[in-house]
């Protein structure tokens, strides 16, 4: 037998062009009966229900990919806003403290004015441009000087009592020594009973010392200590303090008094000068005669005609 006689009827190439049309006629046949009495429904359903778990799984990389891209510009989008929000609030705060500095400045303005009211004396607005930051030196300096008419000497008081006086008075500025400074000394008298007495710098801003006060004096925590205009510094009658300790000396002689100023040296930021008008000097003039009106001058009889004889 030769080669040629044992080949295969078909071969394997022939054989799988049989089979693929095989496969076709039985699609062929399926779609047509499916097409005419709907037989296969029931079957292309549940495939779909088979199949699609996988198309979500499928899907599951693009979709998380697409949230995380989203999730990732919200993100920035919230950042943005609340940098955003934040600068406002900021501002916001910031206009709030502004408005409140403002509101407590009318406040002292007013404060201020209401004294100036009640004075009835003159009295110059001033501002506190500098504090000395010296612990032993308690001066401040005002925006106000000699070209502004201010004088060496002056009192000057904020709307709660007395703060000092002008030592010096440039031609734009003027330095006030602050009654708190050691160097400084100020006669009151106690509000209650009338008592005299020195009131001293105690170089702290918060106290005033009074020494040297009488065992017997009745002097008690509370009472109030105003000016009592000796020296012709400190016009009479404006608060300086108020005792707030009582104690014996180291002698046992005298009593020592600490008192609360009644300024707020550490505070105020606006303060008034006063511009007390001097007394007269001399005896009062004489008070203009008192007579009947010049009209009737004339009918009134002389001073100087001779008295009717009686008959």
């Amino acid at each position: 037998m030769t080669r040629a006689d044992s080949a295969p009827l078909f071969t394997e190439g022939t054989l799988s062009t049989l089979q693929l049309i095989g496969y076709l006629a039985v699609a062929i046949a399926l779609m047509v009966i499916d097409h005419r009495g709907n037989y296969l429904a029931r079957i292309r359903w549940g495939m779909s229900a088979a199949i699609e778990p996988m198309y979500r799984i499928a899907a599951m990389p693009s979709q998380l990919a697409n949230r995380t891209s989203l999730a990732l510009a919200d993100r920035e989008k919230l950042t943005e806003e609340n940098a955003e929000l934040s600068r406002q609030l900021l501002l916001a705060e910031a206009s709030l403290n502004r408005y409140r500095a403002v509101r407590a400045q009318n406040q002292r303005l007013q404060q201020l004015l209401d004294v100036q009211r009640s004075l009835g004396i003159g009295v110059q607005l001033a501002k506190i441009i500098h504090v000395d930051t010296d612990p032993f030196r308690h001066r401040v300096l005002l925006n106000v000087g000699a070209d502004q008419g201010v004088q060496v000497g002056q009192a000057v008081i904020d709307a709660h009592g007395i703060m000092g006086q002008v030592i010096e008075a440039l031609p734009n500025t003027a330095t006030v020594l602050l009654i708190t400074d050691p160097t400084h000394a100020i006669p009151v008298t106690i509000e209650r009973t009338g008592m005299r007495a020195i009131a001293h710098g105690s170089g702290a801003l918060d106290s005033l010392e009074l020494p040297n006060i009488p065992i017997s004096a009745d002097v008690k925590v509370g009472d109030k200590l105003i000016t009592s205009g000796l020296g012709g510094v400190f016009p009479s009658g404006f608060p300086v303090g108020e005792i707030r300790s009582i104690r014996n000396d180291s002698s046992g002689m005298f009593a020592a008094a600490v008192a609360t100023p009644s300024a707020a040296l550490d505070r105020s930021g606006e303060v008034l000068l006063l511009h007390v008008l001097p007394d007269p000097v001399g005896p009062p003039e004489a008070a203009s005669l008192v007579g009947p009106p010049a009209s009737l001058a004339g009918d009134a009889p002389s001073s100087s005609a001779p008295a009717a004889s009686k008959p």
